[in-house]
C-alpha cells in the first residue's frame, strides 16, 4: 500500500528534510583529501544533534553508522571506516537521512574530493545528477510511476559517454517510498521494465525519494563480505544523487533541497509547490 500524507505530514518531511540538506552541506565541506569517511560520519552525528533530529541509517537493519560513504566504485551503502583515507581525486557519494518527529528525509549526492577530476567522472555525476531532476520533474498528477522511470532512463540514454559506450544504469536498486518508514511502497525502478507495468497514479500526499545511481560500465553489482557495501562488478566508477520528494497539487516539493527545488525545476519548465515552512 501506498502512505498518502496529508499537508501537515509533508511539512513534517518538510522538516526532515531540511536536517538532510544541512548534513549535505556540512559533509560536503568535510570531504577533503587526508579526512577519513568515519570524519564525515562524525560531521553528520553532530548536525543531527543540533537539530534535535535521529538518524534513519543508524541501525537500519544493522547499518553501523550514521550515514553511507560510497568511494570511488562503491555504488551505496558503504561503510565509514577510519581506514578509508579520502585521496585527491576520489569521488564519493554520501547517502544519509533524519527523522523528526517520527517522519522521514532520505538523500544523497556525489562529491569530488579535492581536485584533477576527468571530464568522464565529471560528466557522470551530472548526468546522475539531471536524470534524477528529470525524473522529479516528471513527479506530476495524473502521471504514473513508470513515467519517473522513463524520464530518468530517457535522459541517462540521450547523454553521449566520452570515450563511447553506455552508462550503465544500476539493476539492483532504485528509489522507493518514504514517510513513517525510510524504505516503503513503492519500489522505484531507474529504468522501464514492461513486465512490471505503470505502477500506481500519482496523486496528491505521494511521496518518493528519486535515486539514479549510474556507472561508467556495468549496471551490475554485487555485494562484499560485509553484506552491505555494493561495487560494481567490472570496478567501473559510479555515481548516486538522490532527493525526497512529495506530490502537492500545486506540483512537486523537492523536501531534502533548500529551495524546495525551485531552481532547478524551473529549468525543465516545472513550479515547485510552496514550502510549507517558509
Amino acid at each position: 500500500m501506498v502512505q498518502i500524507k496529508t499537508p501537515e505530514q509533508i511539512a513534517k518531511m518538510r522538516a526532515a528534510g531540511l536536517v538532510v540538506a544541512a548534513i549535505h552541506a556540512a559533509t560536503r565541506e568535510a570531504a577533503v583529501p587526508g579526512a577519513t569517511t568515519k570524519d564525515l560520519d562524525e560531521v553528520a552525528r553532530k548536525v543531527l544533534a543540533e537539530h534535535g533530529a535521529k538518524s534513519n541509517f543508524l541501525g537500519y537493519g544493522g547499518f553501523p553508522a550514521t550515514i553511507c560513504t560510497s568511494v570511488n566504485d562503491v555504488v551505496v551503502h558503504g561503510i565509514p571506516s577510519d581506514d578509508v583515507v579520502l585521496k585527491d581525486g576520489d569521488i564519493i557519494s554520501i547517502d544519509c537521512g533524519a527523522i523528526v518527529d517520527g517522519w522521514h528525509g532520505d538523500a544523497a549526492y556525489t562529491a569530488f574530493v579535492g581536485s584533477g577530476h576527468s571530464p568522464e567522472l565529471v560528466e557522470l555525476s551530472r548526468v546522475t545528477e539531471e536524470s534524477m531532476w528529470a525524473g522529479i520533474a516528471a513527479m506530476k498528477q495524473g502521471n504514473r510511476l513508470v513515467d519517473i522511470s522513463r524520464a530518468i532512463e530517457t535522459y541517462i540514454r540521450r547523454q553521449p559517454k566520452p570515450g563511447g559506450g553506455r552508462y550503465g544504469i544500476i539493476e539492483d536498486y532504485g528509489g522507493h517510498g518514504i514517510g513513517t518508514e525510510m524504505h516503503m511502497d513503492p519500489h522505484l525502478l531507474n529504468y522501464v521494465d514492461r513486465r512490471r507495468g505503470k505502477g500506481p497514479k500519482l496523486v496528491p500526499g505521494f511521496c518518493l525519494a528519486i535515486e539514479p545511481m549510474v556507472s561508467l560500465g556495468t549496471p551490475r553489482t554485487e555485494v562484499l563480505s560485509d553484506d552491505w557495501t555494493v561495487i560494481t562488478t567490472d570496478g567501473t566508477w559510479s555515481s548516486h544523487w538522490e532527493h525526497s520528494v512529495a506530490l502537492t497539487p500545486e506540483g512537486p516539493l523537492v523536501l531534502t533541497a533548500p529551495d524546495g527545488g525551485k531552481a532547478k525545476l524551473a529549468e525543465y519548465g516545472v513550479t515547485a509547490a510552496p514550502d510549507p515552512l517558509a
